[in-house]
């Protein structure tokens, strides 16, 4: 009897949280290409519906849930069903966020809801299905952090834009990070497995960022470009996969070589 190749994801059972955006879109397309059994959840049932249809028709098995990640009875009700209707859970991709913040000006309640969101809603959710991955005893957290998650921002970028640095988000994404290590640390015993990719700016064709935002920041990377949104699922799908079963508290920075620069 042959087996699954090792980079596959065939017969594993895979959550991702945030499904819709750029790159949720490109992660969905990637793990279901890989072959998981492939739950997707937000609050934004309607849209996740357009992007299963779409997995589905190609031959993938992606299902959709609806969760509110600031609500625990909401997570340990999707995590119930998810084990009622396939008896486990192989690992959760961690890609929710919110922006709600666009500059260091912004309305301090701006500040206080990413904080529900990117903090307090990523931590109850990795907690959630982590405990249930670590009493199976097995699985894989990937939590999608960002570059901003290494590095301060860099003024140049953006002069002459409308464009700016949210100090939400480079907190919240530098404290994934960590809290990734945190995690890693007390689930390893259990054989749960958390790691993170830290994606560099990605280029957005139905929004494209300023031109001189585009030629500044190609010089800032090895690679000359900003990234596309299918660029980033391969890693992921490499740290949920059995290929990767000796690497916890990693980050992986996904970014042309900016941060190495």
């Amino acid at each position: 009897m042959s087996t699954p190749p090792r980079f596959s994801l065939t017969n594993k059972v895979i959550i991702q949280f945030g499904g819709t955006g750029l790159l949720g879109r490109a992660l969905v397309d990637a793990i279901a290409g890989a072959e998981a059994t492939l739950v997707v959840a937000s609050r934004n049932r309607p849209a996740l519906e357009a992007v299963a249809s779409t997995q589905n028709a190609a031959g993938h098995q992606v299902d959709v849930e609806e969760v509110d990640i600031c609500s625990e009875a909401s997570l340990h009700s999707l995590r119930n069903r998810v084990l009622a209707q396939h008896s486990r859970i192989d690992g959760i991709v961690f890609n929710a966020v919110s922006r709600p913040m666009t500059g260091p000006d912004g309305d301090l309640e701006q500040w206080r809801a990413s904080m529900e969101v990117n903090s307090t809603g990523f931590f109850a959710t990795v907690r959630a299905f982590g405990d249930a991955m670590a009493e199976n005893g097995s699985g894989s957290i990937v939590n999608i952090s960002s570059q901003m998650g290494m590095i301060g921002p860099n003024p140049w970028l953006y002069e002459g834009t409308n464009m700016s640095a949210p100090p939400d988000y480079f907190f919240h994404k530098g404290g994934m990070i960590n809290l990734t290590r945190y995690l890693a640390s007390h689930y390893g015993d259990r054989n749960v497995r958390v790691n993170v990719v830290s994606p560099g700016g990605i280029y957005d064709p139905g929004k494209p960022q300023a031109d001189a935002f585009l030629k500044r920041y190609g010089k800032m990377t090895m690679l000359g470009r900003m990234a596309n949104a299918d660029e980033i699922g391969g890693a992921v799908v490499f740290l949920l996969s059995d290929a990767a079963t000796y690497i916890t508290g990693a980050n992986l920075p996904i970014d042309g070589g900016y941060t190495a620069k």
